[in-house]
């Protein structure tokens, strides 16, 4: 037998029976997410953890040995985050899926491997409601959530993943479990080290356990959807709405994007106009009189189209079609996923520049975005065959990174950086934070054991 082998050998006895998976067939489940990072290399194993002290053993186990961990939850992510390390150890949160509501301190105390509905759904049962809604809420892990710092379509009015944590277990790279925070609303007791896990993308720790916060249930939105010629249009229409309202939903449809899902789902939706679908949850009186300054806006910046509508379920019916955008282009073939944002006042200047891109580098790029809040998700397509096509898709992904950073954006409003986007982090955030970011993580991980590569490049 290897010495690495052995050390296999020494996990698997050390942990009960079941927990870890060593075979190949078994192992290249773990070896990639929703990005399907090309370059994901095969674990030697994977630690499919059950307790936070299977996931400590795991950890002590792997700093003894100087193995690389990848921590995983849902395998849900798009940037290439939980991309397997050759010969590394993958730690699958995902049979941790305890959930405990404490309604009289309106929070919820839940494990890495619960999905996000699943929490959604056990608050709402105390009349509570757990706001942060990615795309994928029905599939994408809480763990997974806090380690991107997680948004989605409601994140305009209500937040992301991090204004909703007040507590995290984490273990840390040399298997210590630490408690931050809790049910507290507010502790300024020392550092913020709370807040400094959330988006680490599991380069710092593994998250074990979060308190989150929730709040009173949301009152059932009122609708309007929107057509227009360009999405440039629609998105002068979402800046000037967000000078004088908050709605508690902005999204955006191009032209591209609405084709794409009705081929995959087909909704009625007007093929030949981007698309823009805004939610009011004010009370009653106050949402008219949103919803009547949203549709002004809309008209004023040349909408063809408005349709607004007080019936919830019809409204939800237009919200669904826009959380397809990514399964209906997954459909349509090769892909390679961004989330880039801007200062919202600049939206119009990014996604017209996204659609440049795509004719400068011959590729269909179609383009969602949470608009309120200036997060956009350029998608661009190709044809995996042929390697012309892969390279001018990835120079057409590089350059809408390029295009954020010189608009003063950021090159991940949500998904993360992970593998995919490391290598533009340098000219986003410059040598000084790069400088940070490393001490900070060569503090939590004087190995660089926990996920090596992402974010940051691994040691040599």
């Amino acid at each position: 037998m290897t010495d690495r082998s052995v050390a296999v050998a020494e996990l698997v006895s050390s942990l009960p029976a079941g927990v870890v998976a060593t075979t190949p067939e078994a192992l290249e489940k773990y070896r990639q997410d929703w990005a399907k990072d090309p370059d994901a290399g095969m674990p030697c194993a994977c630690v499919r953890a059950e307790s936070p002290d299977h996931v400590q053993v795991a950890v002590r186990w792997a700093a003894s040995h100087g193995i690389p961990v990848v921590p995983r939850g849902a395998g849900s992510g798009l940037s290439g985050g939980a991309s397997a390390v050759e010969g590394g150890l993958v730690i699958s949160l995902e049979r941790m899926t305890a959930i405990e509501i404490d309604p009289a301190a309106r929070c919820a105390v839940v494990e890495p491997g619960t999905f996000n509905a699943d929490v959604k759904k056990a608050a709402a049962e105390h009349g509570l409601w757990y706001p942060p809604d990615p795309s994928s809420f029905e599939i994408c892990s809480i763990g997974g959530n806090v380690a991107t710092n997680a948004g989605g379509l409601c994140c305009v009015k209500y937040g992301v993943t991090t204004d909703y944590v007040l507590g995290l277990d984490v273990v840390l790279a040399d298997g210590r479990l630490i408690t931050l925070g809790g049910k507290r609303i507010k502790d300024v007791a020392g550092l913020s080290l709370l807040k400094l896990f959330v988006g680490s993308e599991g380069t710092l720790g593994i998250v074990t356990r979060a308190t989150l916060r929730l709040i009173p249930a949301q009152l059932a939105p009122s609708t309007l959807v929107a057509t227009f010629d360009s999405v440039r249009a629609a998105a002068d229409a979402v800046v000037a709405m967000g000078r004088v309202v908050r709605a508690s939903m902005v999204e955006l449809m191009d032209k591209p994007t609405v084709n794409q899902v009705e081929d995959f789902a087909p909704m009625g939706l007007d093929r030949d106009r981007a698309l823009l679908i805004v939610q009011s949850d004010a009370p009653e009186g106050a949402r008219e009189q949103e919803m009547a300054i949203i549709e002004m806006a809309c008209r004023d910046a040349g909408s063809v189209d408005v349709f607004v509508t007080h019936d919830a379920a019809e409204g939800a019916q237009f919200v669904q079609a826009r959380r397809l955008a990514f399964p209906a282009a997954e459909a349509a073939g090769s892909l390679l996923l961004e989330d880039v944002g801007v200062p919202v006042p600049l939206l119009p200047d990014l996604v017209a520049r996204v659609e440049q891109i795509g004719v400068e580098r011959g590729v269909d790029v179609v383009c969602v975005a949470h608009a309120g809040d200036g997060n956009t998700h350029p998608i661009v397509m190709y044809d995996a065959a042929d390697p012309d096509s892969t390279q001018r898709a990835r120079a057409a992904f590089d350059d809408i990174l390029t295009a954020a950073i010189e608009l003063g954006g950021t090159i991940t409003g949500e998904h993360g950086v992970g593998r995919l986007k490391r290598d533009a982090l340098p000219a986003m955030l410059g040598p000084d934070i790069m400088e940070l970011n490393q001490r900070v993580k060569d503090a939590l991980d004087p190995q660089g054991i926990l996920n090596p590569g992402s974010v940051l490049a691994a040691r040599p």
